[in-house]
C-alpha cells in the first residue's frame, strides 16, 4: 500500500494537463479521500469543478484550499467571487471574497478590477472609479483599467483632457494590439459623445482592425458561406414544431430574450425586471454549452433527439435556475444569440415564450462594430460582415416565425424610447403580465446588469442611441446598399 500520495498526485496532475476532466476530477478526488491536507490538490480540483459547472462543488473545494494554507490566498478569494458573481449571483457573497483578496494583498490587481467591474454591474459609478483609479496608481499603464475608467466618464467638450489621455495611451512603445483595442474603443466612446463623429469613426475603425490582430487562435474569421450554411442547416432540422418534452415543469418559467446583440434586449430584461416574480437572470451559457458539448453535432442532432433526452435537458437547465434564483416564478434568460436556437428552446420547452428585441439595422449595426466584443463574435469586426450577419439574422427569425408566431414576442427597441408606455404595454400584455408605469424607472443601484450598456439602461430614456446612424451617414454608405439591395 502506498505511504505518500506522490504517485497519485502526479498521475492527476498528467490527466489534469492531458485535458481529460472528468478523469482528473476523480483523481484528485482519490487523491485527497486520503491525504485531506493537499492544499494544492484541492485548488486543482477547485478549477477542474468550475470549468465542468460544478460551482458548489468548487466553492467547497476552494474553501478547502483556504482551510489548509494554499500558497497565495487572495487568488483563491478572487476566484471563488467570479463564481459567486457570475454564475451564483451571489452579488455581496462576491464583494466579500474580492475584498478578502485585496486585504490579503492590497496591490492585486486582478482583484480590484474585477471589484470595479462589480460596481459597474451594481450600478456604483463612483465606487467604480475610485477602483480604476486605485488600479491606475498602482500601474500607469493599464490599458484595461484606463479604458474601463474613460468609459465612466463624461466627454461633453473634444478638448477634454481625457481623450488626448487615450490617444497617448494607444501610441505608447510596445503597447499590444489587444491594449491599443481597448484604448481605441474607448477613445471613439469619448469622440462620439463629444461629436467628432468623423474622428470617432477612424478611431472605432482602428480597434477593430487592433481586435483583429490580437485575435486567439480559436477566433476564426467570419466565414459568409458557414453562416449561410448553419442558417439553411437550422431551417432544415427544425422544418416543422414537434414536441417532445412535456409542458407544465415545476419551478422557474424561463422566458428567453434573443435577437441580435446591441438591439435592446438588455432594456426588455430589466423592464421585466420591475415585476417582482421576474428574476433578470442575464446572459446564461446553458443552451450555448448544451448544443457544444451534449448535443454535437447540432443541429443535425435534433433529428434523433427522443422525448427522454429532451426531459433530461430540460429538467437540468430547470434545476439550474430554481438553484441559481430560489423563489423566482420567472427567470430571463437574455442571451441575444439564442436566436439561433428557437427550434431547441421550443423542443425542450413547448410553452416558452421568447421575446425578440429588434432596431434600426444600421443603428443596430454601427453598435455592434462600435462595441468592443470578443474576437469569436468576428463578424462584429467588419461592417459588411456584420452587415452579412444581420441578414442570416433575419432570414432564420423569418423561419422560426413561421413556426412558432404565437409564441414570438417582439420588442421594438425604437418604438420604446419614443413611446415608452405604449411599447411597455404590449410587451407585457403578450406575456401575460400585468403592466405598471413604475417599471420606467431607471433601474436601481444595486439591482445588477451585465451587460455593455449598463449606463444606458440605468438612465430615465435612453434615446440618443435610436437614429445613430445618421452621424455616420457617409461613412455607412456602403453597408446601407448592402442591406437594402438584399446582400
Amino acid at each position: 500500500m502506498l505511504q505518500n500520495p506522490e504517485t497519485l498526485v502526479h498521475e492527476a496532475l498528467r490527466l489534469d494537463r492531458e485535458g481529460r476532466v472528468a478523469d482528473a476530477i476523480a483523481a484528485y478526488q482519490r487523491v485527497l479521500s486520503r491525504w485531506p491536507g493537499l492544499a494544492d490538490c484541492w485548488y486543482r480540483l477547485a478549477v477542474l469543478q468550475r470549468q465542468t459547472m460544478q460551482f458548489e462543488a468548487s466553492l467547497a473545494s476552494y474553501q478547502r484550499a483556504l482551510d489548509h494554507g494554499v500558497n497565495k490566498p487572495e487568488e483563491v478569494h478572487l476566484n471563488r467571487g467570479v463564481i459567486f458573481s457570475d454564475y451564483a449571483h451571489q452579488y455581496a457573497a462576491a464583494e466579500r471574497e474580492l475584498q478578502a483578496a485585496i486585504a490579503l494583498n492590497p496591490d492585486y490587481i486582478p482583484a480590484l478590477m474585477n471589484l470595479a467591474n462589480l460596481h459597474e454591474d451594481l450600478g456604483r459609478r463612483q465606487p467604480a472609479i475610485d477602483a480604476y483609479e486605485r488600479v491606475l496608481a498602482l500601474d500607469g499603464t493599464n490599458a484595461e483599467a484606463l479604458a474601463r475608467y474613460a468609459n465612466l466618464k463624461t466627454v461633453e467638450r473634444c478638448d477634454d483632457p481625457l481623450i488626448e489621455r487615450l490617444r497617448y495611451a494607444i501610441g505608447a512603445p510596445g503597447r499590444q494590439a489587444a491594449e491599443r483595442a481597448s484604448l481605441g474603443f474607448a477613445l471613439g466612446r469619448a469622440l462620439d459623445a463629444c461629436g467628432a463623429y468623423a474622428a470617432a469613426f477612424d478611431a472605432y475603425s482602428g480597434a477593430n482592425r487592433d481586435s483583429r490582430d490580437s485575435a486567439p487562435p480559436d477566433a476564426t474569421p467570419y466565414d459568409r458561406v458557414s453562416m449561410e450554411r448553419l442558417v439553411e442547416r437550422l431551417m432544415q432540422s427544425f422544418a416543422a414544431p414537434r414536441r417532445l418534452a412535456a409542458s407544465g415543469h415545476s419551478g422557474p418559467r424561463p422566458i428567453f430574450v434573443c435577437g441580435m446583440f446591441r438591439s435592446g434586449s438588455t432594456l426588455a430584461e430589466q423592464l421585466l425586471a420591475g415585476d417582482q416574480r421576474v428574476v433578470a437572470g442575464g446572459e446564461i451559457d446553458f443552451l450555448p454549452r448544451a448544443v457544444r458539448e451534449m448535443l454535437a453535432p447540432f443541429p443535425e442532432s435534433a433529428a434523433s433527439l427522443t422525448s427522454t433526452q429532451a426531459e433530461s435537458l430540460a429538467a437540468r437547465y430547470l434545476k439550474m435556475l430554481a438553484g441559481f434564483f430560489p423563489g423566482a416564478a420567472f427567470v430571463t434568460d437574455k442571451r441575444p444569440d439564442n436566436f439561433l436556437y428557437i427550434g431547441l428552446i421550443k423542443l425542450l420547452f413547448p410553452d416558452a415564450q421568447v421575446v425578440h428585441t429588434i432596431r434600426n439595422a444600421l443603428d443596430n449595426c454601427l453598435s455592434i462594430y462600435f462595441l468592443h466584443l470578443d474576437q469569436r463574435m468576428s463578424y462584429a469586426l467588419d461592417l459588411l460582415d456584420t452587415g452579412h450577419y444581420y441578414r442570416q439574422y433575419t432570414r432564420l427569425m423569418a423561419h422560426w416565425k413561421g413556426l412558432f408566431e404565437a409564441d414570438i414576442v417582439e420588442f421594438n427597441y425604437d418604438q420604446f424610447v419614443h413611446a415608452p408606455q405604449a411599447a411597455g404595454e404590449r410587451l407585457f400584455a403578450s406575456l401575460g403580465l400585468d403592466w405598471h408605469d413604475r417599471y420606467l424607472a431607471p433601474a436601481p443601484e444595486g439591482r445588477p446588469i451585465r451587460t455593455a450598456s449598463v449606463w444606458q439602461v440605468r438612465e430615465q430614456v435612453y434615446r440618443r442611441s435610436s437614429g445613430r446612424a445618421r452621424h455616420y451617414a457617409t461613412q455607412l454608405g456602403a453597408l446601407r446598399s448592402y442591406l437594402e439591395a438584399g446582400g
